[in-house]
């Protein structure tokens, strides 16, 4: 036999016993699994809940793509009230399970998981698929008839809240703007109110200065050895060949008694001179 022939042979063999044993193995985990989901279903009838969900959660363990458990492990969470958990084992066998119904009961679960979590558009969205699957279920039809609602409602608050928040932030912008206009009006009055203020100050510095001016002019003047004082008394004495009226009064009057004088002694002469006109003596 050929040499090639023979390794080649040899390698298919392998690969054969391999593929035997993977097979052989794959089914093993497959009993287990199945033998897990039975353990957790037990759980979950029992409602132990946290129980059943290590069960299902070895059985994906042993077996990733076993939708049933998955489903199994969905409905134990959301007993649980972790609906955030829950939520993504249901969309698993809403998106890979080939029955409508299967598919119908994941999406209803999920629309329920989400109302849960006040989630009311994804609960709608929700609603409407499982509807899809089966147009027939009037629970689902319900559910979504509330989810709507609250869906409508929670649209309403939204919009309520968002038009208080800008009335309120439209409130606050107007105090912050009336807020710094007083600011500004108080600053504007408080430079006026130095302005006046430095201005007083200025007036009390040129009053200060004039009274003080007015006190030094009056010191002069009562300071003798003040140059200035005796330059006013050398212009207040009269000039030479000016007289004071007083003076000139007290000239007029010496003046006429000399020539009352002069006049009184020609009349002495006047007198003794003349012939004297002898009265006859009847």
């Amino acid at each position: 036999m050929n040499k090639n022939y023979f390794i080649a042979f040899l390698l298919l063999l392998f690969t054969s016993i391999v593929s035997a044993q993977e097979v052989k193995d794959s089914i093993a985990l497959q009993r287990e699994a199945r033998s897990l989901v039975r353990e957790g279903n037990e759980l979950y009838k029992q409602e132990k809940y946290t129980d059943a969900s290590v069960s299902f959660k070895k059985a994906l363990d042993k077996n990733a793509g076993y939708k049933k458990a998955s489903y199994n492990l969905g409905n134990a969470l959301y007993q649980q009230k972790n609906y955030k958990e829950a939520v993504p084992q249901f969309e698993v066998t809403a998106k890979d399970s080939k029955d409508k119904y299967t598919k119908a009961e994941a999406f209803h679960n999920i629309g329920n998981a989400a109302m849960k979590q006040k989630q009311y558009q994804q609960a709608v969205d929700a609603y409407k698929n499982s509807l899809r699957n089966n147009p027939s279920d009037d629970e689902t039809r319900y559910n979504l008839a509330m989810a709507q609602k609250e869906l409508k409602k929670q649209k309403e608050k939204e919009k309520k809240d968002n038009k208080d928040k800008k009335k309120n932030d439209k409130k606050k912008n107007k105090d912050k703007k009336e807020n710094k206009d007083k600011k500004g009006d108080k600053e504007k009055k408080d430079d006026k109110g130095d302005k006046k203020k430095d201005n007083k100050q200025n007036d009390d510095k040129k009053k200060d200065k004039k009274d003080g001016d007015k006190d030094n002019k009056k010191d002069q003047k009562k300071d003798p050895k003040n140059p200035n004082n005796k330059d006013k008394k050398q212009k207040q004495k009269p000039r030479k060949g000016n007289m004071t009226p007083q003076q000139i009064k007290q000239l007029l009057e010496s003046l006429n008694n000399e020539e009352k004088k002069t006049q009184k002694k020609m009349n002495v002469k006047k007198a003794k001179g003349k012939k004297v006109k002898q009265e006859k003596d009847w």
